[in-house]
């Protein structure tokens, strides 16, 4: 892991973990595509989950008085049991069925908000029934994929949360999420720990691009926020429904 090519597309992979941690919707599911670019997808996501987990950090200081406790309580009893079943099915479940369901469900469910004759409704309550269940498939997906953001925004967009509470609520989440990860991963072999050196590099520009996301996140008008995590859902639900179709017909 050197050169010059190697370094340019890590250190903007690990500026996508930084600015998602930071709030701005979608983007850190760039960084483990990025990644793969130059190396094995599976040690592209050994080697950034401890740069998530050092960009969770400052996310949860920027964001330590800003979250939705009711959400929290409700996603983070789930969360782990969608890793837990991801981590028990890892020999038998199809990751390329899993992206392209994944990617299926998102595309249809940001078509419907972006077609939807605009019609003020009031935010719905967080609910347990359906945030156990999205909460699960955050979970599960998360593990097996990295693509948690399509369910959990599923479940988190009708609520209709100020968008400081959301960009803190997702990042509270996620951290959460990361560091429950580690023990599966580490047992599957997913970390390699003589990746450390390179992570910890990397954790310097994730680490200033969270404030640079939080910052972005603050002055940006409240319907362009939910409007551009609109579109990047949908752009992250065909590129998994692509990447989906890829893999079942790979040879």
């Amino acid at each position: 892991m050197d050169g010059a090519v190697f370094w340019s597309v890590a250190i903007v992979a690990a500026v996508c973990v930084g600015l998602g941690k930071g709030g701005v919707p979608v983007i850190t599911a760039l960084a483990v595509p990025l990644m793969s670019l130059v190396m094995s997808p599976i040690v592209a996501a050994g080697l950034l989950l401890p740069v998530f987990i050092a960009a969770d950090v400052f996310g949860l200081i920027a964001y330590r008085k800003s979250f939705s406790r009711d959400v929290l309580k409700i996603v983070m009893v789930a969360m782990p049991l969608g890793v837990l079943i991801g981590y028990l099915t890892v020999d038998y479940v199809s990751d390329a069925m899993v992206v392209l369901i994944l990617g299926l469900i998102g595309a249809i469910f940001a078509l419907s908000l972006m077609l939807r004759k605009p019609v003020e409704t009031p935010p719905r309550p967080a609910r347990w029934g359906s945030g156990l269940f999205w909460g699960t498939i955050t979970g599960f997906t998360s593990f097996v994929s990295h693509s948690g953001s399509v369910p959990y925004q599923i479940y988190v967009l009708p609520l209709k949360l100020e968008k400081i509470i959301f960009a803190g609520t997702v990042t509270v989440a996620f951290a959460y999420i990361n560091i429950i990860k580690l023990v599966p991963y580490y047992l599957l072999g997913q970390l390699n720990l003589a990746n450390m050196k390179t992570a910890a590099i990397l954790m310097i520009p994730a680490a200033v691009s969270v404030f640079a996301g939080v910052w972005l996140i603050r002055v940006m008008p409240e319907k362009l926020f939910f409007r551009i995590i609109v579109w990047a859902l949908l752009a992250l639900s065909l590129k998994l429904l692509y990447d989906g179709i890829m893999g079942l017909y790979a040879p």
